[in-house]
């Protein structure tokens, strides 16, 4: 097979830790880490449970671990609270007491840090999956798209490798080569439903409180992906700028913006075009002080890290 190629500043650019997937002063930590990306995926998995999780793990979460620890944004804060709990080596893991109780989001980035770390071209992409056990239901999801030299970009997705996980799912692929077909980046997903080539309300996130489905959600999502692409790798319910909460707010405007960031944000994604977008509209780029839609804590603002 012949070797892929990256432009050096892009190869950069994804091997640098941003303000989310930095360590900072806990970097000494890394050291202890393997290099192989599939190992460094189970590294990070074993530090996590999914805030779901409890039963296939057969642990009762704590309330205050499930209101306080997804709400965490930095890799650095993460760590405090894993080795809090434990401070074994990082490629050990944890029992379900030690771990952080997270989400897809939490998993993908420490995977993306300990990537980059590794000199390993990373970064979070944002979208829908439609191997979670819903028949033809497309799940609101986070994974690690990594620089693979042989192949060029692939999709790892670190929460499948835990055997229960995978089991649970009978996943048939590859957590380190997701298929482009299983896992929708969320300009994809976005185009096709542009295109009739798919329903809006197939996508979108199906919890006991509300059931967020359809274009409106999508295009968050599109909003949340160009983010991730510009590693600025939010809380997914972090929201700003040009967006819409109900498929009513969804105006022509909307649409376009939405068609043009799919353009640029899909499987290929157009680097340069990528990083202009994201740093000169006001509606897309992340703002300092977001809104946080928190499930538990309640909605409130957040300024982030410069």
């Amino acid at each position: 097979m012949p070797s892929a190629s990256l432009a050096p500043d892009a190869a950069a650019y994804y091997t640098t830790q941003s303000a989310f997937s930095d360590p900072g002063t806990l970097a000494p930590l890394y050291s202890s880490l393997p290099a192989d990306p599939a190992e460094l995926a189970l590294a990070a998995r074993g530090l996590v449970i999914h805030r779901l999780e409890g039963d296939d793990f057969g642990y009762t979460i704590p309330q205050d671990r499930l209101h306080n620890d997804a709400e965490t944004r930095y890799i650095d804060d993460i760590l405090r609270i894993i080795t809090g709990r434990n401070d074994a080596p990082l490629p050990q893991p944890r029992v379900p007491a030690d771990r952080f109780v997270g989400i897809c989001r939490d998993i993908a980035l420490l995977h993306c840090s300990f990537l980059r770390h590794a000199g390993v071209p990373a970064r979070l992409r944002s979208g829908f999956a439609d191997y979670f056990g819903t028949d033809g239901f497309h799940h609101d999801h986070v994974v690690t798209e990594y620089w693979d030299a042989r192949r060029g970009w692939l999709l790892a997705d670190a929460e499948l490798t835990d055997p229960a996980i995978a089991a649970r799912y009978a996943v048939p692929f590859d957590p380190m080569d997701v298929p482009r077909d299983r896992f929708l980046v969320a300009g994809e997903a976005w185009r096709a439903i542009r295109a009739g080539e798919a329903d809006p309300k197939t996508f979108g996130l199906l919890i006991p409180e509300a059931s967020l489905i359809g274009e409106w959600f999508v295009a968050g999502n599109v909003r949340l992906d160009l983010a991730a692409l510009n590693r600025t790798e939010t809380l997914l319910w972090d929201v700003w700028g040009a967006g819409a909460d109900n498929a009513e707010g969804m105006t022509d405007a909307l649409h376009q913006l939405y068609d043009e960031v799919a353009r640029v944000a899909g499987n290929e994604v157009r680097y340069e075009a990528a990083r202009e977008l994201f740093t000169q509209h006001d509606g897309l780029r992340t703002p300092r002080t977001v809104r946080c839609l928190a499930a538990f804590n309640g909605p409130h603002e957040v300024t982030l890290r410069a």
